[in-house]
């Protein structure tokens, strides 16, 4: 695997400093970082290690918004679930790690 640029170490410090059971938009990430909703988009399709650097909690202003570059099928449903999954666990007082 080769070696994060800059930028996808910024990209990922901010995925890493959202909670479990929160997430974020695309703009609020890009605003945070300088740049575009899309770059955020592509950063999170070329994220090698989507369990460990949580892309699923980065969203669409109008939705759930895509999954390792799927807006259907089977790797959107694995993101609601995610999302679903991580929001029980909070709601039931348990703090997933990550």
């Amino acid at each position: 695997m080769p070696a994060p640029t800059p930028f996808q170490q910024r990209l990922r410090a901010a995925l890493l400093a959202i909670p479990p059971g929160e997430t974020r938009t695309y703009g609020q990430i890009a605003r945070m970082l300088g740049t575009s909703p899309r770059a955020i988009g592509q950063g999170c399709r070329a994220n090698p290690v989507p369990l460990v650097v949580p892309c699923h909690r980065v969203v669409s202003s109008r939705g759930p918004g895509g999954y390792a570059g799927a807006t259907r099928g089977r790797l959107a449903e694995i993101k609601r679930w995610l999302l679903s999954h991580e929001r029980r666990l909070e709601n039931a007082g348990v703090r997933p790690q990550g």
